[in-house]
């Protein structure tokens, strides 16, 4: 894992300093019930979760931020609020050239968020319902593996953890039929990466010599790239 941080690190420094303009995303929308608070619109830079722009809110909760972006990624639109509740505050959002619109309440901030104008979002989104029903599962089973009635039984706890490995594998397979079905997607690569990087190279690598050459190019696909010669020279 702190390879592959290391990897994405020196790839994202790389493209940030590229001279290569990109093209502007505009992000806007409505905070419903938002009376006052800041909203931030932030990203990965560096490993490090960095503010490209905030806005202070006061009187309605409509927002606009527009940002100069060179292909699509993940970016996080965070509200602080005065309410000393750090619960409910980000909402995750792959980011792409042209207009996206984002619609939430104060109350329900990250669970009610309607988002619009991004097919890269759509594909992430898709790919986020299925992967949160093996989370749950996996949950689940751990919660079962606590209680005294599983613990005192071995035949029960036996039965609990196969049905965990059968889980993570399904899950680990989920994850690469989904980057090897979608792969002319900037979320192909991004899913790789974060979700199957402890897999088999020649699985990442099937994945990142599938790509379109426009998504080969993209912020993930050369952090793929770079991953994979990392692994390779090692």
């Amino acid at each position: 894992m702190k390879k592959l941080f290391s990897v994405l690190i020196l790839v994202f420094v790389g493209i940030g300093c590229s001279k290569k303009e990109g093209a502007l995303m505009n992000v806007s929308g409505n905070v419903a019930g938002l009376k006052k608070g800041t909203l931030y619109l932030q990203h990965l830079n560096d490993s490090t979760l960095a503010t490209i722009d905030s806005l202070e809110i006061k009187g309605n909760g409509n927002f606009s931020f527009q940002y100069e972006i060179k292909s699509p990624e993940l970016f996080y639109l965070y509200l602080k609020k005065d309410d000393n509740n750090t619960i409910n505050d980000r909402i995750t959002f792959f980011g792409e050239q042209g207009d996206i619109t984002i619609n939430t309440s104060w109350n329900n901030f990250d669970t009610k968020a309607e988002i619009a104008g991004s097919e890269s979002h759509k594909k992430f989104q898709e790919f986020q319902e299925v992967l949160s029903k093996f989370n749950t599962k996996e949950l689940t089973l751990m919660q079962l593996s606590t209680t005294e009635e599983i613990r005192s039984r071995s035949e029960a706890m036996d039965s609990i953890n196969n049905l965990a490995d059968k889980n993570a594998l399904r899950r680990v397979l989920y994850v690469l039929n989904f980057a090897l079905s979608n792969t002319d997607s900037p979320v192909s690569p991004y899913v790789a990466l974060t979700e199957a990087s402890n897999t088999n190279s020649k699985y990442l690598d099937s994945i990142h010599n599938s790509l379109s050459d426009e998504v080969s190019n993209s912020k993930y696909g050369l952090a793929l790239a770079a991953y994979l010669d990392e692994v390779k020279s090692n």
